[in-house]
């Protein structure tokens, strides 16, 4: 093979692999993966981190609607049921320590899980039966 064949055969490749990254990306980023809620934003922990597989959780509990959980905000800071926030941190909306009167993050996810375990009355809803040892 010549120089010029062997450029436009690595000029060919190297198009598809950067092809294939642009498309494959979304996937990696996806919550496919999850297996506990995100907690890096608090730093230290005072209970065990909370096991969570997004799509297991999702596929029995029928959410198919992402705007379920990652509701989104409207301009004056409320929340949003119609939009959602998916692909964005918690953390964006929902500070650690707020100082504008947004709703805490612990607190944001705490309200978000147990209200609708009790809700749909599954789930759990107390403290060790989220936070396992």
């Amino acid at each position: 093979m010549n120089t010029k064949h062997l450029k436009q055969s690595m000029t060919f490749i190297a198009v598809i692999a950067a092809l294939m990254v642009v498309y494959l990306a979304p996937a990696a980023f996806s919550q496919d993966d999850m297996t506990v809620v995100p907690a890096d934003a608090f730093g230290i922990l005072e209970r065990p981190q909370v096991a969570f597989e997004h799509d297991a959780h999702n596929e029995k509990a029928a959410i198919d609607d992402c705007v379920t959980c990652h509701h989104g905000r409207t301009d004056d800071g409320l929340m949003d049921t119609e939009n959602s926030s998916e692909g964005e941190t918690c953390e964006s909306c929902h500070p650690v320590n707020p100082v504008n009167g947004e709703t805490p993050l612990m607190r944001a996810y705490h309200r978000q899980c147990i209200a609708c375990h009790t809700t749909m009355a599954k789930g759990p809803v107390v403290c060790g039966e989220c936070h396992r040892k």
